[in-house]
């Protein structure tokens, strides 16, 4: 057994933060084992280190935040977890009803959405997506609103000023969108400013807001803070995504959802 270290305060969270980088996660048994604490302590240390964005509380214990790698062009991650992502967008289309307005936003995963919308009887649907737009714009049974605005190349969206505009403009009853990275303590996060705002207009037009992720997605911060989880009402990723991610992310009244 390894001789417990005996340390204090700042000194001890230091040291655990570096274990979790090292083996990615910690027990709460863990830290009193080698720094002869009390669970009380233990407990306190690492809430302390998730209150501070460095690690990310779980049951039992705690996990590593991956800092999220930049996010490559959206033609270039189409075959990134392809079969993860197609089982995700029809889970996520099987919960649009005909009639109903939905907004998707841009990304890959969200595209998949789109693909199992075809078909669908009187839909609006509202997109700040080209590659949706162009998807969807040959089914005379899907009312298309295209939102304006500033064109970004690599993903192929628009977002900007005029963008959120048009979007204090409309309403629908769902709204699907992808993001970069998801923790329980930092939240939504994304890699592009302009975007992110953007994506906090969007969040505000719908009665239910759905993200769709990949397991990659989870347990990462990316540079800029979307919004917080509970800001969420649904979220569906693949069954990929460990469990005791799925569970903490539902003990905030998220609704989670496996495909």
């Amino acid at each position: 057994m390894e001789t417990p270290t005996i340390i204090s305060g700042i000194e001890r969270q230091n040291k655990i933060l570096q274990r979790i980088n090292q083996q990615y996660r910690i027990t709460v048994s863990e830290v009193c084992e080698h720094y002869a604490v009390s669970e009380a302590t233990a407990r306190r240390d690492l809430e302390t280190l998730a209150a501070n964005g460095k690690v990310q509380r779980v049951h039992g214990g705690a996990i590593a935040i991956e800092k999220s790698p930049p996010e490559m062009p959206m033609l270039q991650r189409q075959v990134d977890q392809i079969g993860e992502k197609q089982r995700i967008g029809a889970l996520a289309a099987s919960r649009v009803v005909d009639g109903e307005t939905v907004y998707l936003g841009s990304g890959t995963t969200v595209l998949e959405v789109a693909r199992n919308l075809i078909g669908r009887q009187k839909l609006t649907v509202i997109t700040n997506s080209l590659p949706v737009v162009m998807l969807l714009s040959e089914h005379i049974d899907i009312t298309i609103v295209c939102i304006g605005g500033y064109l970004r190349p690599s993903e192929l969206s628009f977002i900007g000023h005029i963008a959120e505009q048009v979007l204090a403009e409309v309403r629908a009853d769902k709204v699907f969108i992808g993001v970069r990275a998801i923790n329980i303590t930092e939240g939504l996060t994304n890699d592009y400013l302009p975007e992110t705002l953007t994506d906090r207009a969007i969040l505000t037009i719908g009665k239910e807001n759905i993200v769709v992720a990949d397991h990659t997605k989870f347990g990462r911060a990316s540079t800029v803070r979307l919004v917080p989880i509970s800001q969420i009402h649904t979220l569906i990723t693949g069954t990929e995504t460990p469990v005791e991610i799925i569970n903490e992310i539902s003990k905030n009244n998220i609704q989670v959802i496996t495909a």
